[in-house]
């Protein structure tokens, strides 16, 4: 089992809130209730006289320079400010106030009064992209980013010789990430220097940003952080408030701690996807898929951050697991009055896949042919690897008709497809749906370095320090099995740290699915390194040329060869793999819905994912889970919804729907094995697999419940009012009303 769970189940973990940092005092920002409107004043005399409160402090009074855009090739005129004399999303900072206590720095941040001048709201995306209402005036428009391709190029329209040509208008909707713990910071400085602790994905990537707000060398940042309750992606990078209560604890030399309310961590914690798509799809009646195209308008929020660069990620996967003779692709990423958009879970991967997966159901159902033979016919071969797609990325390895094989013998599809028949025969109220989700995604796609160092200590004990950085992945039971297996020492003995920025020179964090194949790499590396010194030292003890390991040294333990040395053996590694991987997977769905009422029933889920060589089964079954379980919640439950005025309809997890084990079957997992050439290890990344597969597998089986109602497509998430209009109005057009 996983080597983290026993302290975690019992003594229980030690997150941001829980740390001990004697003299804090505690900070609690003013957040503004407009979407878009001109601070013209703020009136903190009150809260100043408060008790308890140390200071209050306004925009005009911190020192510090906007957030830029990152990456580069975002509008650089768009820069977040630390805190804004224009508020351009409800929750964005104006004030903060620092006090003795929390309730203290609570009560007086509600005592600051506030003027504002109101401005024009625009949350639309399509009615943003018109500029008429301008969010970054020195912009002089709302597009953060743009980007286009065509393959191949120059040879006529991307549907010549299309016999039929199918188009879609489809919402990937905004999801809050929701992780158990919200943000919290700490800051400390003693001799010039910062300490700070953070709820973070990778304590150097928070180092260096840190320093470069706070205009100091990355070597004047220690960054900390302990357990971290979930993040999935939006936890990549700090926020203005960690910038900033960095920069409190220098000016009142003081140290300082912030923790957000879950109603703050709804509206300030980055949010994912939202992208609007045009998907159009061509071929032949006999099933062959011949030109592709999306069209993207993607939401970035009120500031651009990584979330409106993540349509390149969208372009990246645009053809999929499929032979596609030609596509192309247009996306525009617009800034609106809504929290800003980050990375989450899959980052532009689950948006590329529900596009083209539901785009090939829609495609099958117009040429009546059935998805399942679809996909088999128009699927990579797997003597076609490496494979070179349109969007000139090469997939290492993989067979994809073999999973999409194995997934409906797991399933039973035949059996399904009785059963669905014997139902809509019977016109009974709860109908039967059966989806389908062949994807393929990026793992590491950066390739960024990895760093990890492992020594042997003289009770024969290891340690092993590494720069990436776990929030429930398992990297301290996958990295301590790495390193026991190559030191023949039992993964029990074997401590895995991580969370300081002091103890590796670098690290590339966690993200992206990198872990294993970056990080574990560096592991066995290094543990590898430790192995050659130690026989060295051994060989050179016992008078010979050289000794063979057997889990000792020719009659030395490691205790022994440590006492030669007469210091623990180390060795530190870093690693930086040549290329991408490429995990994939098949996925089934299978659903009822009530007519009548519109209520959706996920009854079964079978996955097949294949992510390379397996090091641990326990720990990869266990990221198919969570991944599937938020690509279920995005399919049927969860959507930050905003008013025309930007004011939050669903800021509060009243409102906002997150998946529960009561609406989650027993999931059938299922995994395959093509190990990648790319590393030594084999090994793909698995974290995002179910978050890229399960949203569309789950739609299309909504959809394929009422196809025989004339619905043709619903709209994630598949919530009871939309499935029950859309059988209304299939209805309404059947019966000639809406001709």
């Amino acid at each position: 089992m996983r080597l983290e769970d026993h302290r975690l189940l019992t003594a229980g973990g030690s997150y941001l809130d829980d740390l001990p940092l004697p003299g804090a005092a505690h900070v609690v920002f003013v957040r503004s209730a407009h979407a878009h409107a001109r601070v013209t004043d703020v009136d903190a005399a009150a809260a100043a006289a408060m008790p308890g409160v140390l200071a209050v402090r306004r925009a005009a009074e911190v020192d510090l320079a906007p957030l830029a855009p990152d990456p580069p090739m975002l509008n650089q005129a768009m820069a977040q400010p630390i805190l804004t004399e224009v508020a351009r999303f409800a929750g964005e900072p104006v004030a903060v106030v620092v006090a003795e206590t929390r309730a203290q720095a609570g009560r007086a941040a509600a005592a600051v009064r506030v003027n504002y001048e109101p401005l024009p709201v625009v949350t639309d995306p399509a009615r943003a992209a018109g500029d008429e209402v301008l969010l970054h005036a020195e912009a002089g428009t709302n597009v953060a980013f743009k980007l286009a391709f065509a393959r191949p190029a120059g040879r006529g329209d991307t549907f010549d010789g299309c016999e039929v040509v199918v188009a879609q208008e489809m919402d990937n909707q905004r999801l809050a990430p929701c992780p158990l713990e919200v943000r919290a910071g700490a800051a400390r400085w003693e001799g010039g220097r910062l300490t700070y602790w953070g709820s973070t994905q990778g304590v150097h990537l928070w180092r260096a940003a840190l320093a470069k707000s706070l205009g100091v060398d990355a070597a004047e940042v220690r960054v900390l952080s302990p357990d971290v309750g979930g993040a999935f992606g939006a936890k990549g990078l700090p926020y203005p408030e960690d910038v900033l209560v960095a920069w409190l604890a220098r000016a009142l030399d003081r140290p300082l701690r912030w923790a957000e309310t879950r109603t703050e961590s709804m509206v300030g914690l980055g949010h994912g996807r939202a992208q609007r798509q045009l998907v159009e799809i061509g071929g032949t009646r006999d099933g062959r898929i011949l030109g592709y195209r999306l069209t993207v308008l993607q939401d970035c929020g009120a500031y651009p951050r990584i979330g409106a660069f993540l349509p390149y990620a969208t372009r990246t996967m645009l053809t999929g697991v499929y032979r596609i003779e030609r596509a192309k692709f247009t996306a525009s990423s617009v800034v609106t009055n809504t929290t800003p958009v980050v990375a989450y879970r899959g980052a532009g991967q689950p948006e590329a896949t529900g596009a083209l997966e539901r785009a090939v159901d829609l495609f099958a159902a117009e040429i009546g042919m059935d998805p399942a033979e679809v996909r088999r016919r128009n699927l990579i071969p797997p003597d076609a690897f490496p494979h070179r797609t349109l969007t000139r990325v090469t997939y290492d390895a993989g067979d994809y008709p073999a999973a999409l094989e194995r997934v409906l013998q797991a399933a039973g599809y035949e059996r399904l497809r009785e059963e669905q028949r014997a139902r809509r025969a019977g016109g009974g109220v709860r109908q039967l749906g059966v989806g389908l989700s062949v994807f393929v995604k990026v793992s590491n796609a950066d390739t960024r370095p990895e760093h990890a160092r492992v020594e042997v200590r003289a009770d024969g004990t290891a340690e092993v320090t590494c720069g990436t950085f776990a929030h429930g992945q398992g990297h301290v039971t996958a990295y301590a099995a790495l390193a026991g297996q190559r030191l023949g020492i039992a993964r029990e003995l074997v401590e895995v740290r991580q969370g300081d920025s002091d103890e590796l020179a670098e690290g590339g964090g966690t993200g992206g699915s990198r872990s294993l194949q970056t990080g574990g790499v560096a592991v066995s590396r290094a543990a590898q390194a430790v192995l050659d010194r130690a026989r060295e030292l051994a060989a050179k003890e016992l008078g010979v040329e050289s000794v063979e390991f057997d889990g000792g040294f020719g009659g030395l333990t490691w205790s022994d060869v440590v006492a030669v040395n007469g210091a623990p053996i180390s060795a530190e590694v870093s690693y930086q793999a040549s290329a991408a991987t490429f995990p994939y997977g098949a996925y089934l769905a299978v659903v009822e819905v009530d007519t009548e009422t519109g209520r959706v029933w996920l009854r079964r889920m079978v996955t097949v994912d294949d992510a390379g060589r397996i090091l641990d089964p326990v720990l990869a079954e266990g990221q198919v889970h969570g991944g599937v379980a938020q690509g279920v919640a995005q399919a049927l439950f969860e959507h930050m919804r905003y008013d025309e005025q930007g004011r939050p309809l669903t800021g509060t997890l009243a409102d906002y729907l997150c998946v529960s084990p009561a609406e989650l079957p027993s999931l059938e997992t299922i995994l395959m094995e093509t190990p990648t050439p790319v590393n030594e290890l084999g090994a793909k990344g698995i974290a995002e697999s179910g978050a890229v597969g399960a949203p569309a597998a789950v739609q299309n089986a909504v959809v394929d419940a009422l196809a025989h109602l004339g619905v043709h497509h619903v709209d994630l998430p598949a919530t009871p009012e939309r499935v029950w209009r859309a059988i209304a109005q299939a209805g309404r057009t059947v019966s000639g009303t809406d001709a």
